[in-house]
């Protein structure tokens, strides 16, 4: 299969199911790219109103696969908690993110509250 990019002999199960995951979300954006680009070229309401909600089911696809990678995946579970529903500027997000973490560790709260 031309998804992998390693033998699959050297892949095991979690492997697989993580490149299923990952093309299965890649295909869910494209097809929200086509819906989305139908939609708006057409000038039949109607025919605007299907695409858009057949849009939205793949938009709805695709946060699953997210959330599954999320689930499976630390690394995906630690920058969508970074990134996702946040208000500061987005290409500050990490940079925030850093500096709190410093500041933690600056402080040597073990964030444990107080004993005495």
């Amino acid at each position: 299969m031309d998804q992998y990019h390693e033998p699959l002999e050297n892949l095991d199960e979690d492997d697989r199911n993580i490149v299923r995951a990952l093309m299965s979300l890649k295909e869910e954006i494209e097809a929200v790219n086509w819906y989305q680009q139908r939609a708006s070229a057409t000038e039949d309401e109607k025919l605007a109103e299907i695409l858009g909600h057949n849009r939205d089911e793949e938009i709805e696809h695709a946060c699953m696969a997210i959330e599954w990678l999320r689930r499976n995946m630390t690394a995906w579970d630690e920058e969508l908690n970074t990134y996702l529903f946040s208000e500061a500027p987005i290409t500050e997000l990490e940079e925030l993110e850093e500096e709190e973490e410093s500041t933690e560790e600056d402080s040597g709260d073990l964030d444990i509250g107080n004993l005495n």
